[in-house]
């Protein structure tokens, strides 16, 4: 995956940032050990051997130069991009080693990505503990344990101890995504079919550029009065729009859980999302429109909401509630450290 220092945004590059200074806000000395990318997007047995030789590579570099450490922890071991290192090194250093956001893919031990996959199941076999952001990741950790490893939840978080300030909910709509091809893209696809059927002088902000911006636009050309481009925001301009929002719309197609969630519903701003594995885990508990109800079922559930001041001030209020106590730094610190920490003592 993109190392925490890239310069592209995304939801992994994001999620990295905020454990390693989820990490330090305990007083942990955390290093980036490696920054080799080793990722096979197409599933090229040619591309896996040459990225296993410079995983090699980079192994006997550590070995000489990395410093002394207690644990080591790798962010999202699964098929296109196994952890080739920190067994190893773990091993090496004697020291536990912890994943998080580790997939186990049963079907991809016989698809082009098979000796990937193998990699990827072998690396959390040799996990001391595993943790899980959502349920759907969940079910195959526990069904492919190995041995008395611990698998546990850590919810998504947002690198806050507190809430921002809350949305005056009374400005556009507000959809923030990458704009590239693919699942952003399906979902871009969605809000447009979602927008023919909403009723009423609403209008939509954008945030976020890419590579498929010229597709998007196309998407939205039949409301483009009503339909405002942001462009790629820093943290404090997609703070600011959040918080001058009626309504966050994104359907979610394929998000592993979605970072934008945890970041609308802190400014309190109801969410108009479909009921999918990932997302779920992340929204206020509530019945949302299934996927298969189509755009029409999202948008009857976006007007209730922007017809309903009343309902979107209570919502928003759960909403910022429900973040408080599920989705913050402080019990994302704690959950953490309460596994690890023993794990360091048996080691040391």
């Amino acid at each position: 995956m993109k190392p925490p220092h890239h310069r592209v945004p995304s939801g992994d590059r994001e999620i990295a940032r905020n454990l390693m200074a989820l990490f330090k806000s305990n007083g942990a000395k955390v290093q980036l050990a490696s920054d080799l990318r080793i990722y096979d997007k197409h599933g090229d047995r040619e591309q896996q051997s040459a990225l296993r030789a410079n995983a090699e590579g980079e192994i006997r570099r550590l070995i000489e130069e990395m410093p002394e450490a207690d644990l080591w922890v790798t962010y999202h071991n699964y098929y296109k991009a196994p952890d080739l290192i920190g067994p190893v090194m773990a091993r090496a250093r004697g020291i536990p080693y912890v994943q998080i956001e580790s997939t186990r893919a049963q079907k991809r031990l016989t698809s082009p990505w098979a000796e990937f996959a193998k990699a990827a199941h072998a690396a959390a076999d040799a996990a001391d503990a595993i943790f899980y952001f959502t349920e759907q990741d969940r079910f195959a950790l526990d069904r492919d344990r190995h041995g008395h490893q611990i698998i546990t939840c850590l919810p998504p978080f947002l690198p806050l101890n507190g809430l921002p300030a809350p949305s005056s909910l009374d400005g556009p709509i507000l959809a923030a995504g990458m704009m590239r091809r693919g699942d952003k893209l399906a979902s871009y696809g969605i809000i447009a079919e979602t927008l023919a059927h909403l009723p009423g002088d609403w209008h939509l902000d954008i945030a976020g550029d890419g590579p498929a911006r010229a597709e998007v636009e196309i998407l939205m050309a039949p409301f483009s009065e009503r339909v405002r481009y942001l462009g790629q925001l820093s943290r404090t301009e997609l703070a600011a729009a959040y918080a001058q929002a009626s309504l966050f719309l994104w359907p979610g197609v394929n998000e592993a859980f979605g970072m934008v969630y945890l970041e609308a519903q802190a400014h309190g701003l109801p969410v108009a999302a479909q009921d999918r594995p990932g997302v779920r885990d992340v929204l206020l508990p509530k019945a949302y429109p299934a996927p298969e109800a189509g755009a029409q079922a999202l948008a009857s559930f976006a007007t209730q909401l922007l017809a309903n001041p009343e309902l979107r001030s209570e919502t928003a209020k759960d909403a910022r509630d429900y973040i408080s106590t599920n989705h913050l730094a402080p019990a994302a610190a704690r959950t953490f450290w309460k596994t690890v920490l023993p794990l360091m003592d048996l080691s040391a």
